[in-house]
């Protein structure tokens, strides 16, 4: 399915998160940025078909990705950016303990391997928005605080320094 490429709110996360690399998951107030038929997958499964939609509820971005019968939610805040996922279990927003971006496959990992989503709108857009930064780079990894802020980040062969 062709989507529109995602608003620079989407990118300024990955800038963030690619540079050192939403509160409930239904807002009142959203706007449907775009939606994508991808593969996802869930601890380290095998890759299956989702879809992802993508939201603006005016203080955040809201990435919903449906896997089947689950529904996993990732939020980006601004000022500072924070990266978090919905605990269904808890009914609350726990902070992202890492992520990664590979450009050449276009997945985004969270937390390891807890939740993958193949998404070339959202990386397309960061590599148009900063091509000095991500010329040439394949692998960006960022690690974040116990409130989803970064804390650091790296690329390629320099991720083997940064472990977690």
């Amino acid at each position: 399915m062709s989507s529109p490429r995602p608003v620079p709110r989407c990118a300024l996360a990955l800038t963030a998160l690619g540079a050192a690399l939403l509160c409930s998951p239904t807002a009142a107030r959203s706007e449907v940025l775009y939606k994508l038929d991808t593969r996802c997958a869930l601890r380290g499964a095998p890759a299956q078909a989702c879809t992802i939609e993508v939201e603006n509820d005016g203080t955040a971005t809201l990435y919903r990705h449906r896997i089947g019968s689950t529904l996993e939610t990732v939020r980006i805040l601004e000022a500072p950016v924070r990266m978090q996922r919905w605990n269904a279990e808890l009914k609350q927003w726990q902070p992202l303990e890492r992520a990664e971006a590979r450009f050449s496959t276009n997945t985004v990992c969270f937390n390891g391997r807890n939740l993958c989503a193949v998404n070339p709108n959202y990386l397309n857009s960061v590599r148009e928005d900063n091509p000095n930064a991500f010329a040439g780079r394949d692998l960006v990894k960022v690690l974040f605080d116990s409130t989803g802020r970064v804390t650091a980040s790296c690329y390629d062969s320099g991720c083997d320094l940064v472990k977690k």
